[in-house]
């Protein structure tokens, strides 16, 4: 087992240094205008008296950006400049990239200065209560009904319909719907439509009332997201017990006089969660992709929203930082994923 998940652990590190080498030269493919226009207008107006010391001032840019280094550790030559083969060492972009992302550093954000992992670290304090719980329920739920629509026959039938249904709905028609439902003075006003309330709400509350804030607040997001992965998970787990069912050691317990209930709990359902258990490695992902959606239309101070100002802005550093984050989460979901499937199935063994 310890073999197993050591062999997947190096697995997920290579993945996830090939991501960030993939990332550092999309990054560094980018037109040169779209870098230079981060120039700052002070900067071009106290140099604009001639194009020879403009070319300065985007000189001392392209420098403090670390753009005046060769790319890689050596160069490769071409025909159309006919140069030698060279190596330029530590002396590279992608070094000190690497470099600075080992000890945690993703650089400055183009809008506002700030280290990029600061702004990680604050917009995750939302986005990763969100996810969790959306994760948590989701397959809490899924796992409920897919048991119960395979005991209760008579419904099974319509709520898959329903499921089918629902699944069609894109996330933000089905947000923008319990938005216009659910927080709407024309309709009912239950939760409230947008942000996180105010700071005055939370000054001498205890910090069970502060939770209890931040769900009430959290709660239309947090059933947007519930409800757009709910439906897939449900039809997956239903499909796989439908299934198990059929097969001879469930057929010999129904023999014996357990009744069906007992045959799904004790027999089925542990081999029905492995198929089920590959949706993980894709559950985690579409969450953070949907908190993109949810946290700009209910107007939450997330990791979503931030990518969606970073991507208006071209705040290039905030956009590399967030697909590393969101490349990271699926890593861990395949390598979460892969743990559980060796509890759930201790056969399963590492295979050269």
């Amino acid at each position: 087992m310890v073999r197993y998940l050591l062999f997947r652990l190096l697995r997920l590190l290579f993945a996830l240094w090939l991501t960030a080498s993939g990332v550092f030269l999309l990054s560094r493919s980018l037109p040169a205008d779209i870098i230079l226009q981060r120039l700052s207008v002070d900067e071009i107006s106290a140099t604009a008296s001639s194009l020879q010391q403009q070319r300065i001032a985007e000189q001392r840019f392209r420098h403090r950006l670390g753009l005046d280094i060769p790319l890689f550790y050596f160069s490769l030559p071409t025909a159309a400049t006919h140069q030698q083969w060279q190596w330029h060492g530590r002396r590279n972009q992608y070094h000190r990239w690497i470099q600075q992302l080992l000890h945690g550093n993703l650089g400055r954000s183009y809008r506002d200065g700030q280290p990029v992992t600061t702004l990680l670290a604050a917009a995750l304090t939302y986005t990763l209560p969100l996810t969790t719980l959306a994760a948590t329920m989701s397959v809490l739920l899924a796992l409920w009904l897919a048991t119960r629509l395979v005991v209760h026959h008579q419904i099974r039938l319509f709520a898959l319909r329903l499921l089918y249904a629902l699944d069609a709905l894109p996330l933000f028609v089905l947000a923008l719907l319990l938005l216009l439902l659910f927080a709407n003075p024309d309709m009912l006003t239950w939760f409230p439509a947008y942000g996180l309330g105010e700071e005055a709400e939370l000054v001498n509350t205890s910090a069970l009332e502060r939770i209890g804030i931040l769900l009430y607040y959290l709660a239309l997001p947090l059933i947007s997201l519930i409800l757009v992965n709910l439906p897939h998970l449900v039809i997956q787990m239903d499909a796989a017990l439908q299934q198990e069912r059929l097969t001879a050691y469930a057929a010999t317990a129904r023999a014996k006089g357990a009744p069906e209930k007992q045959v799904i709990q004790h027999h089925t359902l542990r081999n029905a969660l492995l198929p089920s258990l590959a949706q993980l490695t894709d559950l985690l992902p579409a969450l953070v992709a949907g908190a993109v959606v949810v946290e700009v239309i209910f107007a939450l101070p997330g990791v979503g929203r931030l990518l969606a100002e970073a991507a208006a802005t071209h705040d290039y550093p905030v956009i590399v930082g967030g697909v590393l984050l969101t490349a990271l989460v699926r890593l861990l979901a395949q390598f979460l994923t892969d743990g559980l499937y060796l509890l759930a199935d201790p056969r399963i063994r590492l295979r050269a």
